[in-house]
């Protein structure tokens, strides 16, 4: 009976972190209530315009945001998964702001600085092509402007780390 329950717990805290794949999209036109009721609280919400912007993250470790844009009219204008390359790669820069990047891919996986220009560095886990665990970070300079951006292999992924048995 202990194994029985072993198993209930440890599939639900399973899929607890897969709740947002596992919720029914929301779809253009729906209310913005329609939306937090498919999908939850979000994770952050932020202003563009005359937008409100939904974040949802599965970070720090998932590799998925999706981000509902509700309209002027609180209508769902689109709704979709951020963390792509063609996503990051509209980030502009020598431009983007910290707003801009957190309004274009939402919070990162992790936050770091390097010395080396005294940037302060936001990581994002992603699956590149669909395909590569990969990690892209956004450098800031001291003034919050995005001024460099690095993609690779994310390590939590790096099989070379793990013990061989």
């Amino acid at each position: 009976m202990r194994t029985i329950v072993t198993i209930a717990i440890l599939t639900t805290l399973a899929l607890g972190g897969c709740a947002p794949l596992l919720r029914q999209a929301p779809s253009p036109g729906d209310p913005a209530d329609v939306v937090t009721a498919k999908m939850g609280q979000p994770t952050a919400v932020y202003q563009d315009g005359h937008e409100r912007i939904l974040e949802y993250a599965t970070g720090p470790m998932g590799q998925y945001t999706w981000m509902a844009r509700i309209g002027p009219d609180g209508k769902l204008v689109s709704y979709e998964q951020v963390l792509t390359g063609e996503k990051f790669a509209t980030i502009k820069i020598d431009k983007a702001t910290k707003d801009d990047v957190l309004r274009t891919v939402g919070h990162p996986a992790e936050r770091s600085h390097v010395a080396l220009g005294n940037y302060e560095v936001w990581s994002y886990r992603y699956k590149e092509s669909g395909v590569w665990n990969s990690m892209m970070h956004v450098h800031f300079d001291a003034n919050g402007i995005v001024r460099l951006m690095q993609n690779g292999p994310d390590p939590m992924y790096d099989d070379r780390k793990r013990p061989f048995w």
